[in-house]
């Protein structure tokens, strides 16, 4: 199977046609005499029996190639569409960079081959169609949503926009122009700078730690030509996915979706792998001096953690949420803010992806003058999780917050579709969520330390502090993690703004 690269579909939203998915929780009477009358007392005495967990599945069709993903549900007269294509601008290099990041929202703004922008809008406000377009490092995604009644020129329309946009100019330059402000602001939001920073500092040249540069939108780099050719690259007929859900039975839906597919031409070739990045192992503290009254802290180091069902895997997820993952419940945020009163705010990450390593972490914004105590406590919550297991209430308040939240995911019969695209797009099992649930419930309080004392390692964080080294209470050099770094952020490039990650 060809290797596949997750969407950002990435954690999408969720629906089930019939019954709820979890079974009925069922209570062990306890014996006569030993019930008590009302209270706490009452609630905490109630015993059940384990959840079971049985996911809705959509049918699963092929037309002419084509997986298509699709649920009946005749509750509301309305019909959802979704298509993915593989690739995005990670895929295609650097110079398709500004390209391929414009591309998803250049469908919807910059008309079709037959209609300018303006007319896509009036249409598709008289048919009173909802659209969205998006689009990861890996992949580009589009959703439609329409009422039964007017199925077919809804269809019509969203795949004119899709398969044959226009990439009307007027629309090129307008984007253009907004990513051009964005470079000159980069560096005014200092979340933004330290998140993007970090990236860059741990991937290096690499579509995970690249940002937008005048140099990316020069006029040929967005031109008609650069659009048009890397659309055919994308959206091509090996590269579909789609999934229908809704008021529409598949025998009336099949010649539909036969339609759209035939007229997509055959892909000119194989979309390229994403590179593997240069992972930074080594650890050192950096500081972007800023004259502010906040700091900005950011620390991780790489981990070789992958996303899989196995123990390990399970237990990173229930140990993240004690960390920090889980609000005001989180180790984190209950030192760092109710009782040290150094932050607003702070939480972890600890991300897995199956074809490099990912980060575990952590970020919060405290006073100038109290940046090196937050971080020292930072770590010494880091230690705590790798010396000590849990306490067993902090595991089963983690363990029951992820799965009462599973059948939130199945609330929808569009996403039970978007669900199940998204496990084809990152070469999951078909019945992984069911794994996931399994796994989760299986946690114990050890597991959580086993795997915090195997994938943690004190000496290689990297440290970032976006801030006023001359207001901070003492010297970063204190922590031990090394000389400080001071790094000018005009001069660098840098990574895609938004929190740290590993994205494909």
């Amino acid at each position: 199977m060809r290797r596949r690269v997750r969407a950002a579909l990435a954690t999408a939203a969720a629906f089930v046609p019939a019954a709820p998915v979890l079974a009925a929780l069922v209570l062990a009477a306890p014996a006569a005499g030993q019930v008590p009358a009302s209270g706490r007392d009452a609630v905490e005495a109630l015993v059940f029996e384990p959840l079971r967990f049985d996911p809705p599945e959509p049918d699963v069709r092929e037309v002419d190639g084509v997986r298509v993903f699709h649920v009946l549900d005749r509750a509301l007269p309305l019909v959802d569409v979704y298509a993915r294509f593989e690739g995005g601008y990670a895929r295609f290099g650097r110079e398709n960079y500004a390209a391929g990041t414009a591309l998803p929202g250049l469908l919807r703004a910059g008309g079709t081959e037959t209609l300018p922008p303006d007319s896509v809008d009036v249409r598709l406000e008289s048919l009173a169609l909802q659209t969205s377009f998006g689009g990861s490092g890996g992949a580009v995604s589009a959703s439609l949503n329409t009422l039964l009644t007017t199925l077919d020129p809804a269809l019509e329309l969203w795949w004119e926009m899709v398969s044959r946009p226009g990439f009307d100019t007027a629309a090129v330059a307008v984007w253009r122009e907004r990513q051009l402000e964005s470079i000159l602001r980069r560096t005014d939001d200092p979340g933004r700078l330290a998140f993007s920073e970090f990236n860059r500092l741990m991937y290096g040249d690499h579509p995970i730690g690249w940002e937008m540069t005048a140099d990316d939108l020069e006029p040929e780099a967005v031109s008609p030509e650069r659009f048009h050719g890397l659309h055919r690259r994308i959206v091509c007929r090996e590269n579909l996915v789609l999934g229908v859900a809704g008021a529409v039975a598949w025998a009336d839906m099949e010649p539909r979706i036969r339609a759209m597919v035939q007229s997509l031409p055959s892909c000119p070739g194989p979309v390229p792998d994403s590179p593997d990045p240069d992972v930074r192992h080594a650890g050192g503290v950096f500081v972007i001096p800023r004259t502010l009254d906040q700091s900005t802290v950011v620390l991780a180091h790489s981990t070789s953690l992958r996303q899989a069902a196995d123990p390990a895997f399970f237990a990173s997820r229930i140990g993240n949420a004690i960390l920090g993952a889980s609000g005001f419940s989180s180790r984190l945020l209950a030192r760092l803010r109710t009782e040290e009163g150094y932050a607003y705010s702070a939480s972890s990450l600890w991300t897995t992806p199956q074809d490099y390593d990912g980060l575990l972490g952590a970020t919060t914004r405290t006073r100038s003058g109290t940046t090196v105590a937050a971080l020292r406590t930072i770590l010494e919550i880091f230690r705590g999780m790798g010396e000590a297991a849990p306490e067993p209430a902090e595991v089963r308040d983690a363990v029951d917050e992820f799965v009462n939240g599973f059948v939130f995911a199945f609330d929808s019969p569009a996403s039970v579709v978007v669900r199940r695209m998204s496990y084809e797009a990152a070469d999951l099992p078909a019945d992984w969520l069911a794994r996931y649930v399994d796994g989760i419930q299986e946690v114990d309080p050890e597991a959580v330390r086993r795997v915090f004392a195997d994938h943690m390692e004190p000496g290689r964080w990297t440290i970032l502090v976006v801030g006023n080294p001359d207001a901070f209470d003492g010297s970063l050099e204190s922590l031990g993690l090394g000389p400080v770094t001071i790094l000018d952020p005009e001069g660098l490039p840098s990574g895609p703004s938004g929190s740290p990650r590993s994205r494909k």
